[in-house]
């Protein structure tokens, strides 16, 4: 009864869209409005992301039963979306219900297809192991058509969509998916990693696939900083986030501030993991520079109450600290662009393990008989890569199927710490929750 009202208000009250390029000198301005529901934010700020557009800036408020943001956006190119049939295509995907997809609890669940079987993957990290599982594969005849691979605190977590390397199509033979499931595990369980190596066959449904490894990696608990990983980590906080919780009684909400170095979809990454942790953003507001973002959140749990314990104080600046960083680009990006077929991945992420690798974070995609890949490598020990051996990798491969995109070896300055709620702290003081 209760989504059946809820979606009868949202029939009334459709979602209203205003996209304006005069307001602001360097990017467009995207205002939505919409009757509120758990997980909406995410939802447009899903939307906007699919769309590859970047948010710079943005207000939040979703107190009571309306739904009011603003988001400064710019296109892949730094500049306005001026294009009107992108406008109006922008517009139709947030003004309309079917654009919103369903809440968490309804996307846990898949829909069936018959272009590709989807394989989830979690285990511990390892130098190789990427390549590994990408053997396994070609010897079981399974094309890679997509994959995305995330590596966080010595955790690693992967997306991958096959096929039949013989039909083209998803691979439906139970025995076959029974062999696949068994040796892939045995890969993720070489090192050791008996009880929390995990693989799973799905096939894709309606839950975006970097939600998905946020999930997937927030279920393997990545956010805990133990042994090595937190060991290495202690010698450069520079690249740490810079994340506070604090009380904000006269409202009886929680705030959270987080300052890091801007990146594309950082927004989503935090918003996602606030909104599967089951938390509301009632209010916010994400400023970015040139090279630092600066964001702050008014939460609270969906049951209504703000964060009451140290315990969970302490979880929550764990998880966001993981979201902002199992994105993070860091150590050499390469790109590969090859003619498509089977083995190709395989092939090259040998070549990698060999030349002595590690690939922190990779992002694979076939269209049109071609493959794409993007890799973020370091060497085994998390140190620079000598160029020299890019340079040998290049001359076995061939120069202009792979090329280095960026070298992320700067660190940026420590993010220092903010005074409680500098943005938000006279805006609550001057106006009341009724006028919101």
């Amino acid at each position: 009864m209760d989504d059946e009202y809820a979606k009868l208000i949202r029939r009334i009250y459709p979602p209203r869209v205003v996209i304006d390029n005069k307001s602001c000198e360097d990017a467009t301005v995207i205002q939505v409005g919409s009757v509120n529901k758990h997980g909406i934010l995410l939802e447009v700020v899903q939307v906007l992301i699919d769309m590859n557009l970047t948010i710079t800036k943005a207000n939040i408020s979703s107190d009571g039963g309306w739904f009011m943001d603003v988001f400064n956006v710019i296109d892949c190119d730094g500049k306005k979306i001026k294009e009107k049939e992108v406008i109006e295509y922008i517009k139709r995907r947030l003004e309309s219900n079917a654009s919103f997809s369903p809440s968490f609890r309804e996307s846990v669940g898949f829909m069936p297809s018959n272009e590709y079987t989807s394989i989830e993957l979690s285990g511990t990290d390892r130098p190789g192991l990427l390549s590994e599982l990408c053997a396994v594969l070609a010897d079981l005849h399974c094309n890679v058509v997509n994959a995305e691979i995330w590596t966080h605190n010595a955790r690693a977590a992967a997306v991958v969509h096959v096929t039949d390397d013989t039909t083209g199509h998803a691979i439906k033979d139970p025995n076959r998916l029974a062999t696949i499931r068994d040796l892939l595990c045995n890969v993720l369980r070489a090192d050791g990693d008996v009880n929390t190596a995990k693989m799973t066959l799905s096939p894709p449904g309606v839950t975006n696939r970097e939600r998905r490894l946020h999930q997937i990696m927030f279920a393997d608990r990545d956010y805990e900083r133990v042994g090595k990983e937190e060991i290495g980590r202690m010698h450069d906080k520079s690249t740490r986030p810079f994340v506070t919780v604090m009380d904000c009684y006269e409202r009886d909400y929680t705030i959270v501030t987080m300052r890091s170095k801007d990146r594309p979809k950082l927004l989503f990454d935090i918003v996602c993991t606030l909104t599967d942790m089951q938390y509301v953003v009632f209010h916010g507001m994400v400023n970015t520079g040139r090279k630092e973002a600066y964001q702050e959140f008014y939460i609270r749990h969906v049951d209504g109450l703000p964060i009451g314990s140290e315990a969970e104080r302490e979880r929550i600046t764990q998880c966001l600290e993981a979201a902002i960083e199992r994105r993070a680009s860091e150590g050499l990006e390469l790109e590969l662009c090859a003619e498509d077929r089977v083995g190709l991945l395989s092939d090259i992420t040998r070549v990698f393990r060999e030349n002595g690798l590690c690939i922190k974070r990779a992002e694979i995609s076939t269209k049109d008989g071609k493959a794409k890949d993007t890799f973020f490598v370091s060497d085994v020990t998390g140190s620079p890569v000598d160029l020299k051996i890019i340079d040998s990798i290049r001359r076995q491969i061939g120069p202009s199927v792979l090329q280095v995109k960026h070298n992320s070896l700067l660190s940026p300055k420590q993010p220092q710490g903010t005074t409680f709620g500098f943005l938000f702290a006279n805006f609550f003081r001057t106006r009341n929750l009724q006028n919101f």
